[in-house]
């Protein structure tokens, strides 16, 4: 499907020099000589790299639909993680650095989508908060009450996260998948 340049929103995934790009973010500037452009942040679905480009409103770019799968966790085997399509029970083995440091977060059995173009995967989708165990915790440092500071704290996972400071190990919280940071006490 073709939409023109300035029609790119931050999100939507376009082919630009024979390549998958998504748009990060995008500017619309309007300069006093010239014409309209979009002023627009990529960043490559396939080598990770980032390209600035303008897009005037009469050029045209090919926006690309990506096919969205629900797949399962199943386990890590070395650098790779399995995954199953939850459909066809198929299953597709991708390298850790391709989910990158989310790939902490991923646990047994856990609901992931991961986007496909042309039957190849280019993308996971973890949920957007995990319930974990704080395995340990920093001492609350005496005159620190006052104030809302956090402490580090470690999570079961390895994973390191700052948290305030009356949450001790052995407890659970609620974790943001993409910021890596507390959220709340788990219920």
């Amino acid at each position: 499907m073709k939409v023109n340049g300035n029609e790119i929103k931050p999100g939507n995934v376009i082919e630009h020099k024979n390549s998958l790009w998504i748009a990060v973010k995008t500017n619309a500037v309007k300069p006093g000589k010239g014409g309209a452009f979009n002023q627009v942040e990529l960043k490559n679905l396939i080598d990770g790299t980032k390209h600035n480009e303008r897009f005037r409103a009469n050029e045209t770019v090919e926006k690309v639909r990506l096919e969205q799968k629900d797949f399962q966790f199943l386990y890590e085997e070395g650098e790779a993680l399995v995954f199953m399509d939850t459909e066809s029970y198929e299953q597709l083995e991708l390298q850790k650095d391709f989910v990158g440091e989310r790939a902490a977060f991923l646990m047994d059995g856990m609901s992931v989508q991961v986007e496909l173009y042309e039957e190849k995967p280019i993308g996971v989708s973890l949920p957007d908060q995990v319930v974990l165990e704080i395995s340990e915790a920093d001492p609350v440092v005496k005159g620190q009450t006052a104030t809302s500071s956090y402490k580090p704290a470690m999570l079961e996972n390895g994973v390191r996260v700052m948290v305030p400071q009356f949450i001790d190990a052995g407890e659970k919280i609620v974790v943001d998948t993409n910021e890596v940071a507390y959220l709340r006490r788990a219920e």
